[in-house]
Order: structure tokens, then C-alpha cells, then sequence
């Protein structure tokens, strides 16, 4: 009966341990590779789209009372003089201005048009959405060259019960056709300023920060 009880206990101190373990363990996910603070090689991103709510100025050479500034309607059409709710969402600045010189040259000879995107929400696939233990969760347009830090810096950083080093980024990969998920190491990256756990962005990435259990 001795050795029993002793081997319940022994059990029971092992199954908090696991327990414990896991509370106070990193994160298991694959890691994406590292971006340095400073980006030492910078591009242009890939060409906006136009989103819902997107602010937009729209000039025809020489006809000014053509132009318009606009803002995308919710249901993503706009509508300026002489063209009545046009889809705008989906589509690029330019391929816009070629859709509206289609509609323009209707009443005017070779119109040439040039769009103009002022305030910026993009769609929901470009954006990049940060949400749990954060001081301002929010959804913000992604830029070209995107960092986490830049990311976490737009939303506040962390709160102060935030489990950092738990944080996951779900991605979906154009390529396969599925999600995929990956560590984050936001407690390094925030409070210890350790430059290896800054990783890049993509458009669409989703940053998932739970809170401590302690």
C-alpha cells in the first residue's frame, strides 16, 4: 500500500510539472526568418488594391468637371459625373482610371485618366490584423516592408498580462491553398529588444497574442 500511495504521488507531481511546463514553456510553432530593425534592402510592395472606405481623387486631362474626389462606398462602387456606381474594390489605381476612360470615352475623345489614392484602408486581404492581449487591437493597412515591430508598434504593444513568447501569425499561402501558423516571439522582440524575433509581414497576416495563465 506504501509503494501505491507513493506512486500516486509520484503521478500527481509529475502531471504538474507537465502542467507548469507548459504554462511558462515558448512556442512550439515553426519560426519565420528573422528582419533586421533597420531594413537594409527595400522595395516596392506588391501594387495597392483598392478597399472599401479608400479615399480617391480622380483627374481627367483637361476636363476637370469630369474629376472627382471620392470615397469608395462600403458596397466598394463609387460614382462620379457621368458614371454611375462603378466597381472600384479589387482593382488597382491604374486598372480603375483604364475603366473609367472605357466609360469617358462614351462622350469625350481619348480621355486620359489618372486615379489617385488619398486615404488608404485597403481590402481585408491586405490589411494586417492584430488581436488578444494588445493595448488597442486593431486592423491596420499593410505597408511595403512591413515588420512586426512596425506592426506592434502601431497598436500599442503589448498589455501588460500579455504571454508575448506564446503570440502565433496565421498566414495563408497562395501557393498551397492553406493556413499556416508560426511563432512569435513578442516578449523577446518588446521587452528585451532582442532583434532576431522581428520577422516580415505579409498582406492578410493575422497576429493572435493570448494572455499569461499567471
Amino acid at each position: 500500500m506504501p509503494s501505491s500511495r507513493f506512486a500516486r504521488l509520484l503521478a500527481t507531481s509529475a502531471v504538474a510539472s507537465l502542467a507548469l511546463t507548459g504554462c511558462m514553456g515558448g512556442n512550439n510553432s515553426p519560426q519565420l526568418p528573422s528582419a533586421s530593425f533597420v531594413g537594409t534592402d527595400e522595395g516596392p510592395g506588391e501594387e495597392y488594391i483598392i478597399g472599401p472606405l479608400d479615399e480617391l481623387t480622380i483627374f481627367v486631362w483637361r476636363n476637370p468637371e469630369l474629376g472627382a474626389n471620392v470615397q469608395v462606398r462600403p458596397d466598394g462602387r463609387i460614382t462620379t459625373p457621368l458614371i454611375t456606381d462603378m466597381p472600384a474594390v479589387g482593382k488597382t489605381p491604374s486598372m480603375l482610371a483604364e475603366d473609367i476612360k472605357l466609360q469617358l470615352s462614351q462622350y469625350i475623345q481619348e480621355p486620359l485618366v489618372s486615379v489617385i489614392v488619398n486615404k488608404f484602408a485597403g481590402t481585408f486581404s491586405q490589411q494586417v490584423r492584430i488581436v488578444g492581449a494588445t493595448e488597442k487591437p486593431a486592423s491596420i493597412p499593410y505597408r511595403a516592408n512591413m515588420t512586426l515591430l512596425d506592426a506592434m508598434i502601431s497598436v500599442g504593444g503589448l498589455s501588460e498580462f500579455a504571454a508575448g513568447n506564446k503570440a502565433k501569425l496565421v498566414r495563408f499561402d497562395k501557393t498551397s491553398g492553406q493556413q499556416r501558423e508560426f511563432g512569435l516571439r513578442l516578449g523577446d522582440l518588446l521587452r528585451k529588444g532582442d532583434s532576431k524575433a522581428n520577422v516580415m509581414l505579409m498582406p492578410g497576416d493575422v497576429i493572435i497574442i493570448p494572455e499569461s495563465m499567471f
